[in-house]
Protein backbone atom coordinates (compact mmCIF):
# COMPACT_ATOMS: atom_id res chain seq x y z
CA UNK A 1 0.00 0.00 0.00
CA UNK A 2 0.87 3.68 -0.62
CA UNK A 3 -0.41 6.73 1.66
CA UNK A 4 -0.17 9.90 0.27
CA UNK A 5 -0.34 12.42 2.37
CA UNK A 6 0.80 16.26 3.49
CA UNK A 7 2.58 16.83 6.85
CA UNK A 8 0.07 17.83 9.42
CA UNK A 9 -2.76 17.42 7.63
CA UNK A 10 -6.05 15.14 8.32
CA UNK A 11 -3.76 12.46 6.74
CA UNK A 12 -1.61 12.48 9.98
CA UNK A 13 -4.37 10.48 10.84
CA UNK A 14 -4.26 7.69 8.74
CA UNK A 15 -0.44 7.89 8.96
CA UNK A 16 -1.20 6.80 12.27
CA UNK A 17 -3.22 4.11 11.86
CA UNK A 18 -1.11 2.30 9.54
CA UNK A 19 2.11 2.77 12.00
CA UNK A 20 -0.42 1.22 14.66
CA UNK A 21 -1.94 -1.72 12.51
CA UNK A 22 2.39 -2.78 11.30
CA UNK A 23 0.99 -3.27 7.54
CA UNK A 24 3.61 -3.06 5.35
CA UNK A 25 3.48 0.57 3.60
CA UNK A 26 4.89 3.24 1.76
CA UNK A 27 4.60 7.10 2.66
CA UNK A 28 4.84 9.66 0.01
CA UNK A 29 4.46 13.09 0.71
CA UNK A 30 2.15 15.36 -1.61
CA UNK A 31 2.44 19.27 -2.24
CA UNK A 32 -1.49 20.25 -2.07
CA UNK A 33 -1.19 23.58 -3.89
CA UNK A 34 0.42 22.37 -6.46
CA UNK A 35 -1.01 19.25 -6.92
CA UNK A 36 2.76 17.49 -7.32
CA UNK A 37 3.63 14.30 -5.26
CA UNK A 38 7.44 14.21 -3.66
CA UNK A 39 8.46 12.04 -6.85
CA UNK A 40 6.74 14.19 -8.98
CA UNK A 41 3.90 12.55 -10.36
CA UNK A 42 0.50 14.64 -11.25
CA UNK A 43 -1.44 14.23 -7.55
CA UNK A 44 -4.77 14.79 -9.33
CA UNK A 45 -4.18 11.47 -11.56
CA UNK A 46 -3.98 9.54 -8.49
CA UNK A 47 -7.02 11.46 -6.51
CA UNK A 48 -9.05 13.59 -8.96
CA UNK A 49 -10.49 15.32 -5.42
CA UNK A 50 -6.92 16.82 -4.99
CA UNK A 51 -6.56 16.54 -1.62
CA UNK A 52 -5.08 14.03 0.91
CA UNK A 53 -5.13 11.72 1.88
CA UNK A 54 -5.22 8.70 -0.64
CA UNK A 55 -4.55 4.83 -0.29
CA UNK A 56 -3.07 2.81 -3.31
CA UNK A 57 -4.15 -0.37 -2.17
CA UNK A 58 -2.08 -3.14 -3.43
CA UNK A 59 -4.15 -4.05 -6.22
CA UNK A 60 -3.64 -0.26 -7.38
CA UNK A 61 -7.03 0.89 -6.37
CA UNK A 62 -7.44 4.31 -4.57
CA UNK A 63 -9.34 4.90 -1.62
CA UNK A 64 -10.21 8.11 0.39
CA UNK A 65 -11.77 9.74 2.68
CA UNK A 66 -10.19 9.92 6.62
CA UNK A 67 -13.19 7.67 8.08
CA UNK A 68 -13.15 5.06 5.28
CA UNK A 69 -9.64 4.68 5.46
CA UNK A 70 -9.10 4.80 9.23
CA UNK A 71 -11.55 1.71 8.84
CA UNK A 72 -10.54 -0.22 6.26
CA UNK A 73 -6.97 -0.09 7.89
CA UNK A 74 -8.71 -1.32 11.09
CA UNK A 75 -10.50 -4.30 9.86
CA UNK A 76 -7.54 -5.18 7.64
CA UNK A 77 -5.62 -6.67 11.29
CA UNK A 78 -8.32 -7.32 13.71
CA UNK A 79 -6.47 -8.50 16.34
CA UNK A 80 -4.72 -4.88 16.60
CA UNK A 81 -8.22 -3.86 17.97
CA UNK A 82 -8.05 -0.57 16.12
CA UNK A 83 -11.97 -0.63 15.88
CA UNK A 84 -14.94 -3.07 17.02
CA UNK A 85 -16.07 -5.85 15.09
CA UNK A 86 -17.91 -4.85 12.10
CA UNK A 87 -22.04 -5.29 12.55
CA UNK A 88 -21.17 -4.57 16.19
CA UNK A 89 -23.00 -1.83 18.92
CA UNK A 90 -19.87 -0.73 19.92
CA UNK A 91 -18.64 -0.77 16.03
CA UNK A 92 -21.74 1.47 15.45
CA UNK A 93 -20.75 3.93 18.43
CA UNK A 94 -17.10 4.50 16.34
CA UNK A 95 -18.52 5.03 12.96
CA UNK A 96 -21.26 7.52 15.45
CA UNK A 97 -17.36 9.15 16.77
CA UNK A 98 -15.95 9.16 12.90
CA UNK A 99 -18.47 10.33 11.54
CA UNK A 100 -19.05 13.67 14.08
CA UNK A 101 -15.40 14.21 13.77
CA UNK A 102 -14.90 14.45 10.06
CA UNK A 103 -18.73 16.12 9.50
CA UNK A 104 -19.19 18.19 12.89
CA UNK A 105 -15.52 19.14 13.62
CA UNK A 106 -12.69 18.48 10.69
CA UNK A 107 -14.87 20.86 8.53
CA UNK A 108 -15.08 23.75 10.76
CA UNK A 109 -11.64 24.18 10.53
CA UNK A 110 -12.17 24.89 6.49
CA UNK A 111 -12.35 29.04 6.73
CA UNK A 112 -9.10 28.65 8.56
CA UNK A 113 -7.16 27.86 5.87
CA UNK A 114 -8.50 30.37 3.52
CA UNK A 115 -6.51 34.00 3.70
CA UNK A 116 -9.46 36.13 2.52
CA UNK A 117 -11.65 34.74 6.24
CA UNK A 118 -12.55 37.69 8.02
CA UNK A 119 -11.76 38.41 12.04
CA UNK A 120 -15.40 37.78 12.46
CA UNK A 121 -15.46 34.51 10.29
CA UNK A 122 -12.61 32.88 12.22
CA UNK A 123 -14.36 33.92 15.66
CA UNK A 124 -17.74 32.58 14.86
CA UNK A 125 -15.74 28.79 13.78
CA UNK A 126 -13.41 29.21 16.91
CA UNK A 127 -16.82 28.95 18.85
CA UNK A 128 -18.41 26.28 16.82
CA UNK A 129 -15.07 24.32 17.70
CA UNK A 130 -15.22 24.92 20.97
CA UNK A 131 -18.87 24.02 21.84
CA UNK A 132 -17.99 20.47 19.72
CA UNK A 133 -15.35 19.69 22.14
CA UNK A 134 -17.11 20.86 24.64
CA UNK A 135 -19.23 17.56 23.84
CA UNK A 136 -16.51 15.73 23.11
CA UNK A 137 -15.31 16.54 26.67
CA UNK A 138 -18.36 16.06 28.46
CA UNK A 139 -18.85 12.43 26.01
CA UNK A 140 -15.85 11.25 27.60
CA UNK A 141 -16.23 11.37 30.96
CA UNK A 142 -13.41 9.29 32.86
CA UNK A 143 -12.68 7.44 29.63
CA UNK A 144 -8.91 7.42 28.59
CA UNK A 145 -10.39 7.22 24.99
CA UNK A 146 -13.41 7.67 23.06
CA UNK A 147 -14.86 4.08 23.35
CA UNK A 148 -12.61 3.17 26.21
CA UNK A 149 -9.77 1.78 24.77
CA UNK A 150 -7.63 3.30 21.77
CA UNK A 151 -9.09 3.36 18.06
CA UNK A 152 -8.98 5.37 14.92
CA UNK A 153 -10.77 7.45 16.26
CA UNK A 154 -8.65 8.44 19.04
CA UNK A 155 -6.15 9.12 16.26
CA UNK A 156 -8.63 11.69 14.57
CA UNK A 157 -9.23 13.65 17.17
CA UNK A 158 -5.51 13.89 18.23
CA UNK A 159 -5.29 15.82 14.81
CA UNK A 160 -8.10 17.90 15.57
CA UNK A 161 -6.52 18.32 18.77
CA UNK A 162 -3.44 19.70 17.25
CA UNK A 163 -5.42 21.75 14.82
CA UNK A 164 -7.28 23.53 17.35
CA UNK A 165 -4.06 25.46 18.73
CA UNK A 166 -1.60 25.50 15.31
CA UNK A 167 -4.37 26.58 13.10
CA UNK A 168 -7.58 28.08 14.82
CA UNK A 169 -5.27 29.57 17.79
CA UNK A 170 -7.67 27.75 20.65
CA UNK A 171 -6.58 26.65 23.84
CA UNK A 172 -7.28 23.64 24.56
CA UNK A 173 -6.41 24.13 28.23
CA UNK A 174 -10.39 24.94 28.90
CA UNK A 175 -10.67 20.79 28.11
CA UNK A 176 -8.03 19.22 30.25
CA UNK A 177 -9.77 15.96 29.24
CA UNK A 178 -8.82 16.27 26.06
CA UNK A 179 -5.37 17.45 26.09
CA UNK A 180 -4.80 14.29 28.56
CA UNK A 181 -6.48 12.21 25.39
CA UNK A 182 -4.27 14.08 23.14
CA UNK A 183 -0.97 13.69 25.63
CA UNK A 184 -1.72 9.77 25.89
CA UNK A 185 -2.03 9.43 21.89
CA UNK A 186 1.53 11.14 21.20
CA UNK A 187 2.93 9.23 23.62
CA UNK A 188 2.52 5.75 21.46
CA UNK A 189 5.11 4.74 19.73
CA UNK A 190 3.55 4.34 16.66
CA UNK A 191 2.25 8.29 16.66
CA UNK A 192 6.06 9.49 17.78
CA UNK A 193 7.15 7.91 14.68
CA UNK A 194 4.43 9.92 12.43
CA UNK A 195 5.60 12.67 13.99
CA UNK A 196 8.76 12.50 13.77
CA UNK A 197 8.19 10.93 9.78
CA UNK A 198 6.13 14.44 9.41
CA UNK A 199 9.04 16.53 10.68
CA UNK A 200 6.98 17.39 14.07
CA UNK A 201 7.95 16.95 17.68
CA UNK A 202 5.87 15.75 20.52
Amino acid sequence: MKLYYAPGACSQAVHIALRESGLPFEAEKVDIRAKKTESGADYKAINPKGYVPALQLDDGQVLTEVQVLLQYIADKVPDKKLAPVAGTMPRYRLQEWLAFIATELHKQFGPFFYPTTTDEVKGQQRDKISGRFDFISEKLGNQSFLTGDFSVADAYLFVMLGWAGAIAKIDTSRWPKLQALQGRVAERPAVGKVLEVEGFKK
